[in-house]
């Protein structure tokens, strides 16, 4: 696969992947009790209605030029809290419903690798081995964006999460540090603390599934 057209198969999957992160966060929400998400239209996986200029497009393109690990992200979804039922609870809900979505999608391709493996490890077939590669990237790209938000530093969805967790004390030392969230973000990323967890995800991943990296390298994403 040429670059480009490696660059073009990476980004489609990442609009996916948020389209699917960020519709998760407002049908949630419509379902806590808050539908201005899904009045805005945000309820759907057609990626226009998620785009952000920078995230969803620019950065994920530099990311797969530079061969790096792609990821985006998405226009927020807007929430009114004060419509939810309970709204610590549903304020958690709603955070984690994106990279819950994001799990899903991973656990659905790995278990349709597994259940095709033979026939997928046998095949020379050219179309057969470019629907490989989109479901490795699928799976990759997945569990990566659901990782990464699962960071409990603000703006990420983990950050909403663990403000629904603490009490007292801890939950007004929490709102302290929220506003050098972006910060605290750069740091994690230039001192790649988030590849470390990253790789040992995937390594974790790979050991109890050991037939996914004979798939990776079959699809020429590994190795």
């Amino acid at each position: 696969m040429n670059d480009i057209f490696r660059i073009v198969v990476q980004f489609a999957v990442v609009l996916f992947a948020i389209s699917v992160h960020e519709s998760a966060h407002a049908w949630s929400a419509d379902r806590c009790g808050d539908p201005t998400a899904r009045r805005m239209g945000r309820v759907t996986l057609n990626p226009i209605a998620h785009i952000d200029l920078f995230g969803t497009i620019i950065f994920p393109i530099l990311l797969a030029v530079m061969g790096a690990p792609v990821f985006g992200w998405a226009k927020p979804v807007m929430v009114n809290p004060n419509n939810f039922r309970n709204r610590r609870r549903d304020g958690m809900i709603v955070s984690a419903a994106g990279p819950v979505s994001n799990i899903l999608v991973s656990l659905t391709v790995i278990v349709l690798l597994l259940a095709f493996f033979q026939p997928l490890m046998a095949t020379t077939n050219t179309s057969l081995l470019l629907l490989l590669r989109i479901a490795t990237y699928l799976l990759m790209i997945n569990i990566f964006l659901a990782v990464f938000n699962l960071i409990p530093v603000p703006p990420l969805d983990g950050s909403g999460i663990l403000e629904g967790l603490l009490r007292g004390e801890a939950l007004l030392a929490y709102e302290k540090i929220k506003p050098y969230g972006f910060f605290i973000l750069i740091f994690i990323m230039y001192t790649r603390v988030f590849d470390k967890i990253a790789d040992l995800l995937f390594t974790g991943l790979f050991k109890l599934f050991p037939k996914l990296i004979f798939i990776l390298l079959k699809a020429g994403v590994a190795g």
